[in-house]
């Protein structure tokens, strides 16, 4: 009887618990467990800003077919469980795709995602959200919580905001050496801009570049589609130089490449001597490639790329198709192989043991300032007794080393940062200058009769902090100014919108490769409001003004010669309404339409400068001379930033682009007039894969940003001005992007049928200029310059491509220290 009872009180117990494990088990989501690597692959951790969209295009690059051996599973880690749509694609893409719901800031997520095993962290940004500042500083958070997890895991993160790229190098374990990366959206996004300032449409070519796409030509379309769809399936790759190079300059390597492997080979990575960080320098002159060398090519694919690798001078001087360039037997070959890819696989642990000097992290470098003295600058007297650095004495410490407190004006930052920019009047006492700790080197040097042309770094030019009061022009004084050859900057901006980082989109053209009569100046048309709190980070940048107007008020647009200027950049800072996103470009389409239907002619008259009459007007810098300009505003030289894609087919109404069109397709981005942010979502996929991918891509698009450059920018002060030395001067000594025209000059007559490859070999040899594409009107029968605007971009065109009269070139140009022979002030239209 007892256990008859003692069941039915069990049984009761039980049934009344049944509600209670059914709740258990069925709040139990479907996407808790741990992630299980049970095939040994390696994975990557992507988290952030999860969502249909993000992940839908993150991994039709990541995957794409074009990749060589993309054996990698994506792990994406979120605190929200994927919509239906999402988890769709989830399921078709099982097979390389996992998600596990969580969150960033617990260790325990982190453990079931496997972090700690991980190959590497990607942290997406919310590229539309209202508050770029708040997006940021979440995503920082959540890189700080995986170092603090892992501290050697390789972290690549979106940032949104150029400024807030400075709290990352207060995370102990950033460290860049180790594959650590910031994609920076703002700056990225604008030196692309600024750079079709210089050449139209090079921002177009670029972001091609670096997203993996496969072209497929049709007959049903156009000529200008198939010849723009074939570079669009170009790609940036990077492989070892066979020992057949070894000894070449760059330039007969580049030729080489070209004629005999049809690769175009952009740039190379330099080892320096001492043993430091190595470089990537694009189209370097009088240097001899080393054995190892390691090239930046553009191809279509990888299996293209690995015939530098096989190229064999013995074995393929005289083959004549460059697919049969294949794998040879010569035993030296055989032997630089093996013994090239096992350094690739051992990496860093190698280069350590074969004398290399351990990478240190900025924190550690900063930490020995007086340490950072070159070597390279030094030089020793005739006798021998004595070292001379910059012609003047070299003192010798105690322990024979140079005394680190002046090493031939080339010092530390740390050093640098506490002399001063100007030496205000009252600094001088009894004819000595008195410097703080850097007295010692006014005994040698004359601050007072130097002047600061160039940043401390020597990478950009520089002037004295100005206020914006003198640099603000009304309607009357832009009127007055002969306004010819410059960059109009159109912004729509609320007195509390965002700062976009307006110094991202000036620094490209000032950079000190630049003399400074060919820098072009900019006006700025916008609220002077929000300019104000931009003005910070422009004080020190030459050749600004700021015209208080509106870019829709076209007597304002008149009264900067917008028909003169050699690019109209149309931006918007104003924060996307959540009612309708698709709204978020209103104003940029509006001042786009708005300057296209205008007309020019007998309404402009040619003012003379009246340079002296106000402040304002003796901060334009040099004229130029008044050029004719287009009559209508359509051949005005435009790019238009757009939020939003699909509002790419409101800029063209001439064009017959579906709404669905990719925005890449679409005849205004093919053309170089719009560009949109999105572009950039490819670059995570291309850091991952290729780190020194970001670096060259970078190196071209900012002008010359380094990483002393960062460290400088993150102590809030903005640009300091810096005394030219041997060393800095030096950093002039790099190349920059240039359009040249075949309708005249020098390259005519390349124009007159000839073929791509005569022009890339003659320009090569002749002038030392790397070409890289063409910029071709729309309309090939149209055989004069100033019949169309409309042109699209060519990216390395195949060697027998047929050229025309009206093409203009995109060329990689090296430094010249006298002007050059090519006229880059203006740009054709």
């Amino acid at each position: 009887m007892f256990l008859i009872l003692f069941i039915l009180v069990g049984l009761a117990l039980f049934a009344s618990s049944i509600p209670e494990i059914i709740d258990l088990i069925g709040t139990r989501s479907k996407y808790g467990g741990c992630y299980k690597n049970e095939r040994g692959r390696r994975h990557i951790v992507v988290c952030g800003h999860i969502t249909y969209e993000s992940v839908s295009h993150f991994l039709k690059d990541f995957l794409h077919e074009d990749r060589e051996d993309v054996d990698v599973e994506v792990v994406f880690l979120h605190r929200a469980e994927p919509d239906l749509e999402f988890e769709g694609l989830l399921k078709r893409q099982h097979t390389r795709v996992k998600y596990f719901q969580g969150s960033l800031m617990n260790a325990m997520d982190l453990e079931r995602a496997k972090v700690h095993e991980a190959d590497a962290c990607l942290v997406l940004a919310n590229k539309y959200c209202p508050d770029p500042d708040a997006e940021d500083a979440a995503n920082i958070m959540r890189v700080i919580s995986i170092k603090n997890y892992s501290d050697d895991i390789r972290v690549i993160i979106q940032l949104m905001q150029y400024h807030n790229k400075a709290y990352l190098l207060n995370i102990p374990s950033w460290d860049w050496k180790q594959g650590d990366d910031v994609i920076c959206l703002a700056e990225l996004k604008l030196g692309f801009i600024a750079q079709s300032c210089l050449a139209p449409g090079f921002s177009t070519m670029m972001a091609n570049l670096f997203a993996m796409r496969s072209f497929k030509t049709s007959p049903d379309m156009a000529a200008w589609q198939n010849d723009y769809l074939q570079g669009t399936g170009c790609e940036m790759y990077t492989e070892t130089l066979s020992p057949t190079f070894t000894g070449m300059t760059f330039s007969q390597a580049s030729e080489l490449c070209f004629v005999k492997l049809k690769l175009l080979l952009l740039a190379i990575e330099v080892k320096p001597e001492d043993g430091g960080d190595p470089k990537i320098s694009i189209n370097p002159r009088r240097s001899k490639l080393p054995t190892n060398t390691v090239g930046f090519f553009i191809a279509q694919s990888a299996e293209e790329v690995k015939r530098a690798w096989f190229y064999c001078k013995a074995c393929h001087e005289d083959v004549k198709d460059e697919n049969l360039i294949k794998k040879c037997k010569c035993k030296h070959l055989m032997t630089f192989r093996k013994g090239v890819r096992a350094i690739q696989l051992v990496g860093k642990t190698m280069a350590n043991k074969t004398g290399a000097t351990p990478a240190t992290p900025f924190s550690a470098a900063l930490s020995k300032p007086l340490l950072n003295i070159k070597n390279s600058v030094m030089a020793k007297e005739e006798n021998g007794s004595k070292p001379v650095m910059n012609g003047r004495l070299v003192p010798i410490g105690p322990n024979g080393l140079v005394d680190e407190t002046y090493g031939g004006y080339h010092i530390s930052y740390e050093v640098k940062k506490l002399m001063p920019t100007n030496k205000p009047a009252d600094q001088q006492k009894n004819g000595k200058m008195e410097v703080g700790i850097a007295d010692d080197q006014a005994k040698d040097f004359d601050f007072a009769k130097t002047e600061m042309k160039y940043d401390s770094t020597g990478m950009f030019h520089w002037t004295p902090a100005r206020s914006i009061e003198d640099c603000i022009l009304d309607r009357n004084q832009a009127a007055m100014t002969v306004l010819n050859g410059h960059v109009v900057v159109c912004l729509f901006a609320d007195p509390d919108s965002p700062l976009i980082g307006l110094r991202n989109l000036v620094m490209p053209l000032r950079a000190s490769n630049f003399h400074y009569h060919e820098l072009k100046h900019v006006v700025i048309v916008g609220a002077v409001d929000y300019l104000r709190r931009e003005w910070k980070t422009l004080q020190n940048l030459p050749k600004i003004s700021v015209l208080n107007g509106s870019p829709l008020s076209r007597a304002d647009l008149r009264a900067v010669n917008v028909n003169l200027c050699d690019m109209c950049v149309i931006l918007s800072a104003k924060v996307p309404s959540n009612d309708d996103p698709t709204l978020a470009d209103k104003e940029a389409i509006l001042a786009s339409l708005n300057i296209k239907a205008m007309t020019f002619g007998d309404i402009i008259t040619n003012i003379e400068s009246m340079g002296d009459s106000k402040d304002a007007l003796n901060n334009m810098g040099d004229t130029t001379v008044k050029r004719p300009g287009p009559i209508y505003g359509t051949n005005v030289p435009m790019i238009t930033e757009l939020v939003n894609d699909s509002n790419v087919q409101f800029l063209d109404q001439d064009d017959d682009d579906d709404p669905d069109t990719e925005l890449y397709l679409t005849q205004p981005f093919a053309c170089g007039t719009a560009f949109a942010v999105s572009v950039l979502d490819s670059l995570m996929s291309t850091t991952y894969f290729n780190q020194n991918a970001l670096t060259l891509i970078r190196s071209l698009i900012t002008g010359g940003a380094t990483p002393e450059l960062e460290i400088i920018l993150a102590e809030g002060a903005g640009l300091r001005g810096g005394y030219s030395t041997p060393d800095t001067l030096s950093h002039r000594d790099r190349c920059r992007v240039g359009q040249i025209s075949l309708s005249d000059g020098p390259l005519a007559t390349f124009g007159e049928g000839r073929k791509y490859q005569d022009l890339f070999v003659a320009s090569l040899r002749n002038y030392g200029m790397l070409c890289i594409g063409l910029y071709r009107l729309r309309d090939a029968a149209l055989t004069t310059v100033d019949a169309t605007s409309k042109r699209y971009v060519i990216t390395n065109p195949p060697f027998d491509f047929g050229l025309l009269p009206t093409d203009q070139v995109y060329v990689l140009l090296p430094f010249e220290r006298k002007q050059s022979r090519f006229s880059f002030s203006e740009t054709e239209v």
